[in-house]
């Protein structure tokens, strides 16, 4: 279900949330004083997403040698500390969140993160957790990002399961179960320049997740609706960009972003993509690849990866997982298609351009008027057989039980939010 492989594998073989494709102090209370959710019963998809944006949010946590200015987290001039990273000097400045109980022992958290930077400059988001029995976990390494690549690389950090949680890519998974956690964000510029790492928001979503095929949901309030999403294809791509993944199968991820961000008029502007050169389809899709690429995985499916690159972009954007499709139709009514993460064998989707993968990343558009399930999936060979339509149950089941309900949600503020039940 993990994605340590090596990106030339066949496109079934390709990793879950990577490429083929391819994420309240002790007290019980979250930012702004919500009582935690309360606990669900045995066998529930128990799921539950904080998220700081808000300036008052975002002054709820500890500021160390950071300040909340204009509704972000920035560094003040006075560095908390220096750090080295590959041989240079960083003044460094901390954000740390208020411990942050979900109302259940969970098993998985995903962080995810809008931020900006500027010369040599970047964020690092970390998390801890507490175990029920009183103990802490050290500080594991969520991922190192930055805005660009011309300094530091964007990467995730393996090797940290020392004690109580480990962190597979982009998800942090606990042995045993924890209580609570808190999220940190480290802000760092290269000593003695203007360079700048400012945090817009940052949110987890935390879960604890049965097993086993999901009986199918019945249609909701989505039916007949679709979106007018652009289609674009990965596959269009292979052999672009080795630097960055190669294109075709490794590239699902970014596509779909880019196709959301399409979606709301919200792609990069052609001075940023021009490096691509002339001659290449969809350029915005070689552009999402070099922008969410991992230099530690060696991919473009690491999913906080994908919704920080789109958040400054569409003005949204973060990593969650659903209960069902009745909770992604709500988002499809409200005019927000949805990137989900599947998995599938050989005859378990039907109409789908490949016939089985480990992991792979598609488009949520829309709903026929019967509840089946409108998407562009960008594995197929061209553009023109982007536009899909997979069985309702089938495609839950390939959803939920693979990936946990993982989903991108990319909005804009044309585009607010419905009410949610806490998955977002």
């Amino acid at each position: 279900m993990r994605r340590l492989l090596p990106l030339s594998l066949p496109l079934m073989s390709l990793a879950l949330t990577g490429a083929f494709l391819a994420p309240v102090s002790p007290a019980s209370a979250a930012p702004g004083g919500a009582p935690a959710a309360p606990a669900a019963k045995a066998g529930a998809r128990q799921i539950a997403y904080e998220q700081w944006d808000t300036p008052a949010e975002l002054r709820s946590g500890r500021l160390v040698a950071t300040r909340v200015t204009r509704g972000t987290v920035v560094q003040k001039k006075a560095a908390n500390g220096r750090r080295k990273l590959d041989g240079t000097a960083y003044d460094v400045g901390h954000w740390l969140s208020p411990w942050t109980k979900p109302g259940f022992a969970l098993t998985e958290l995903i962080g995810s993160w809008s931020a900006t930077t500027t010369g040599d400059s970047w964020i690092e988001v970390s998390v801890r957790g507490r175990a029920a029995g009183g103990g802490q976990s050290s500080w594991d390494v969520l991922g190192r990002w930055t805005s660009g690549d011309e300094f530091s690389k964007r990467t995730s950090v393996g090797g940290q399961g020392d004690d109580l949680a480990d962190v597979n890519v982009d998800t942090w998974k606990a042995k045993k179960g924890l209580t609570s956690y808190q999220l940190r964000v480290s802000l760092a510029r290269r000593t003695g320049t203007q360079a700048k790492a400012t945090l817009d928001t940052v949110g987890a979503v935390a879960s604890r997740l049965p097993s086993g095929p999901v009986a199918t949901s019945k249609p909701g309030v989505a039916r007949g609706i679709v979106l007018d999403v652009p289609r674009y294809s990965q596959m269009i791509h292979q052999g672009h960009s080795p630097q960055w993944g190669n294109g075709g199968e490794a590239w699902c991820s970014p596509t779909s972003t880019s196709m959301v961000l399409g979606y709301y008029g919200a792609l990069p502007a052609a001075a940023d993509r021009a490096w691509v050169g002339s001659g290449h389809p969809d350029p915005w899709v070689d552009h999402a690849a070099r922008m969410t690429y991992d230099a530690a995985y060696r991919g473009t499916g690491n999913w906080p990866f994908n919704t920080a690159y789109a958040a400054p972009l569409a003005g949204n954007a973060f990593v969650t997982r659903l209960r069902s499709l009745r909770e992604a139709e709500r988002l499809v009514k409200a005019g927000i298609p949805v990137v989900v993460s599947v998995s599938f064998g050989r005859g378990q989707l039907s109409g789908a351009p490949i016939s089985a993968t480990n992991g792979h990343l598609l488009v949520i558009v829309g709903f026929t008027k019967t509840g089946d399930v409108v998407v562009n999936d960008p594995a197929a060979p061209t553009n023109a057989g982007v536009r899909r339509t997979y069985d309702r149950g089938q495609l839950e089941n390939a959803w939920l039980p693979r990936s946990g309900g993982l989903a991108y949600v990319i909005h804009d503020d044309a585009h607010p939010l419905p009410k949610s039940n806490g998955t977002w």
